[in-house]
């Protein structure tokens, strides 16, 4: 469990994200604004903060700076925009974010990116460590997604000295969640993440309920009742682990 501050002007957005950490159990706080995460990061250190770059009174990336002019950047920052440019992700990973994430957020690149996070020292952030680098697609333009993002490259890591370098790419938690957007409503996203979750479980499990209910941490019961409720079928996964 972490404590986590999602800061965000759309009510919606931080509702939703919210929601899914909080399913994962951790405790999130959120702001509306960048004065709500100046007083909420004075009153403590989260472990980790979601911090959206454009914002009504004050922009995420001069926020970031401010935390790092006052020894405030303790923590790990993953910054989140629908209408950055490239240009901006690197300037923001070389203050100190950690990663970058394009919206629509895909579950599978939120979970992963916020479990790499909390995986992150809580050292003071003196220069980048990576960022994930967005394929835009020029194709699906809209007027709240200028240039919306279909996928994304792997991590890059910045060499003072030597430029971009492409590092490993991280094998996705299950490729059928990798699709969710942040765009399908709240009730029907979470039962599209959670049907993935549990298919990768018995998968990996090869359909051995025992197994799948301690790495999920759900009682026996509990859980043949949550696989009925979505549609998964235990027996025809298992086969696929075979």
């Amino acid at each position: 469990m972490a404590n986590i501050l999602v800061v965000d002007d759309e009510m919606g957005i931080r509702e939703l994200l919210s929601e899914i950490l909080g399913d994962e159990g951790h405790v999130v706080a959120t702001a509306e604004n960048a004065q709500q995460a100046r007083e909420l990061r004075i009153g403590s250190v989260p472990d980790l903060v979601l911090l959206d770059i454009w914002m009504p009174d004050t922009d995420g990336v001069t926020l970031l700076k401010e935390w790092q002019r006052d020894g405030l950047l303790t923590m790990p920052v993953i910054m989140m925009s629908g209408h950055a440019t490239i240009d901006t992700a690197v300037e923001a990973t070389r203050i100190g974010a950690l990663n970058f994430l394009e919206k629509p957020i895909a579950l599978q690149k939120l979970l992963k990116a916020v479990q790499q996070g909390l995986s992150h020292s809580r050292e003071p952030v003196a220069r980048p460590v990576s960022y994930l680098r967005p394929i835009v697609n020029n194709n699906t333009e809209s007027p709240d997604h200028p240039a919306a993002v279909s996928s994304y490259a792997a991590p890059v890591a910045i060499d003072p000295g030597h430029g971009l370098t492409q590092a490993p790419a991280f094998a996705p938690i299950a490729d059928n969640a990798s699709h969710i957007s942040f765009d399908l409503p709240l009730r029907e996203a979470r039962d599209a993440f959670e049907r993935a979750y549990f298919e990768y479980h018995l998968v990996r499990e090869n359909g051995s309920m025992t197994r799948v209910a301690e790495r999920t941490g759900l009682e026996r019961t509990h859980l043949y009742r949550k696989l009925k409720q979505l549609g998964v079928e235990p027996g025809k996964l298992s086969k696929k682990g075979n």
